[in-house]
């Protein structure tokens, strides 16, 4: 895999992950759909054991909606996005027409790279008199993923409409601009992001990958040893370098 391919997949993947996860019960008042539940931020062994955990809640009872939603965003964040499909299809069989479930379906069809399907999902059930802004983040960051950036943009900025000051919104804002290259405008939203209600770590963690890509070390340095232990910072910052060594030897070759 080229220099370039690994940033544009470590994009995709940060685009895709949306908010943090939260408990299976939970659901802010302000949302017209229950928050999208992610475990890829999670340490292996965290994620493993969640994933063992939910696996057993989902065998005894695969009608919970919350669980299955749940289930299928485990197994996303450990490399099983095609068992996230099927869990969801049996669960679209239960709940046609939930949002929720549409929503958790259409990013597991993303996460497996069916990014048509996952659009037409999208497509059937935001309500264009008032969609969810969850649908709608979503469907910003499938379209980020075929490269379809200012689609993408547009889509965002109707989310923020409908959920001003949402943190996952923007962030992926920032990350849609990181992925054409435009990283001062990224870490001006990503920036933002930051001081919204329901930032993150993962969000924090965001803003400083972006703010090392153009060479402030020190600067990122100090974010991600606020989020990390210093051997995850270590490691962060050695693959941040590698990044930008790699890109620049690239941005070289293609100028020549």
């Amino acid at each position: 895999m080229s220099p370039l391919n690994r940033l544009y997949r470590s994009l995709r993947v940060l685009l895709l992950a949306g908010v943090a996860a939260v408990a299976i019960s939970a659901c802010a008042s302000n949302r017209t759909s229950m928050p999208s539940p992610d475990y890829s931020g999670m340490p292996a062994g965290q994620s493993q054991q969640g994933l063992a955990e939910l696996t057993g809640r989902y065998k005894s009872n695969p009608k919970d909606k919350g669980i299955a939603i749940h289930y299928a965003a485990a197994l996303r964040a450990v490399g099983q996005s095609q068992q996230a499909v099927s869990v969801l299809e049996i669960s679209i069989g239960y709940y046609p027409g939930d949002i929720d479930i549409a929503v958790a379906y259409a990013k597991a069809l993303t996460s497996d790279g069916r990014f048509d399907q996952s659009l037409q999902v999208l497509d059937n059930v935001i309500r264009p008199e008032a969609p969810d802004w969850n649908a709608l983040l979503v469907k910003g960051a499938t379209l980020d993923q075929v490269g379809r950036n200012q689609e993408a943009r547009a889509i965002y900025a109707q989310a923020l409409v409908f959920a001003p000051g949402e943190a996952s919104i923007e962030a992926n804002m920032g990350l849609s601009y990181a992925m054409t290259n435009e990283l001062p405008t990224a870490e001006q939203h990503l920036r933002r992001a930051v001081q919204m209600r329901g930032a993150t770590s993962q969000i924090r963690q965001n803003l400083a990958l972006i703010v090392g890509l153009q060479g402030r070390f020190e600067e990122c340095r100090a974010i991600y040893a606020a989020e990390l232990p210093p051997a995850q910072v270590e490691s962060n910052m050695a693959y941040v370098r590698a990044l930008l060594t790699q890109q620049n030897r690239w941005d070289m070759i293609d100028q020549g």
